[in-house]
């Protein structure tokens, strides 16, 4: 940005105010340090070397179904499984997490294989992984 940022400022993201010194500038936008690390920090659903990694580790830390998951992955598995699938929008609304967030929380129940992307008349659902 070429106009200098005068105190207090808005995120652009959150919309959070922020002072001079805790302005992260990205791509012509103002955001705070959360929306900077969070636009940064995604995992890829679709990553095999993940999935077997994954894998590999939960087998041998005898982890099975929701074992070692956070308490948020349990509850976003258990609200898809109870539902027979689940829209990403739904998740984020109902667990009051940010669209990057539930794209993260997908990928890592994905690498688990706990979950998976199904399309629907209505749009894209997430279901759990053995749905066909």
């Amino acid at each position: 940005m070429t106009e200098e940022i005068t105190s207090p400022a808005k995120c652009e993201a959150c919309g959070c105010k922020l002072e001079k010194e805790d302005i992260y500038e990205e791509n012509g936008k103002v955001l705070c340090e959360d929306c900077y690390i969070e636009s940064h920090h995604k995992i890829q659903a679709c990553d095999p070397w993940a999935v077997r990694s994954k894998k590999i580790f939960r087998e041998e830390a005898g982890l099975e179904g929701t074992d070692g998951l956070t308490d948020l992955q349990k509850a976003i598995y258990e609200f898809i499984v109870s539902r027979g699938g689940a829209k990403k929008e739904e998740i984020a609304e109902k667990f009051g997490i940010s669209s990057r967030e539930t794209e993260n929380q997908f990928a890592l129940l994905r690498h688990c294989e706990l979950v998976k992307g199904q399309k629907r008349a209505d749009g894209v659902y997430l279901v759990p992984f053995g749905d066909k």
